[in-house]
């Protein structure tokens, strides 16, 4: 499938590591470091800019070598980015951990993974179907 896209970065367009990855690593374009202190947040540009066919979105991940070792995640995971949005690509970051953590220009911050998806049609009912697990959630299917 091809995507148009506008890259207003000084980074390289993103890409799939290996045959099988599902997730592009996305950049950090920034002039200069900044350091994302405990519990704050940060929108962070990519400079990077999509134009997705209809019936697609895109979605922003956390990378999980962040999310382990440095306790950096995306805040909104995954956050969406609708076919029809045309704006540059942001990803809002949060530092979980004890530890100040410093983003630099061009390091890798998420990942982006493209997705089918269907839109609905409500059908307003009195009554749903019965099924096996019937109303049970928050744990009812067991550890």
């Amino acid at each position: 499938m091809e995507v148009k896209i506008q890259n207003k970065s000084g980074n390289e367009l993103p890409f799939y590591a290996t045959p099988g990855a599902a997730g592009m690593d996305l950049k950090a374009s920034l002039e200069e470091a900044f350091t994302l202190a405990p519990l704050q947040r940060k929108l962070v540009p990519t400079g990077l800019f999509i134009e997705l066919p209809a019936g697609y979105e895109a979605q922003v991940r956390p990378r999980s070598g962040l999310a382990l070792k440095h306790g950096i995640t995306v805040l909104n995971s995954p956050g969406t980015i609708d076919s029809d949005y045309r704006g540059e690509i942001g990803v809002i970051l949060v530092n979980l951990s004890d530890t100040a953590f410093e983003i630099r220009p061009g390091e890798r911050i998420a990942q982006l993974v493209i997705a089918k998806h269907e839109q609905v049609q409500w059908t307003l009912s009195e009554q749903l179907q019965e099924s096996e697990r019937g109303a049970g959630g928050f744990g009812s299917t067991g550890k």
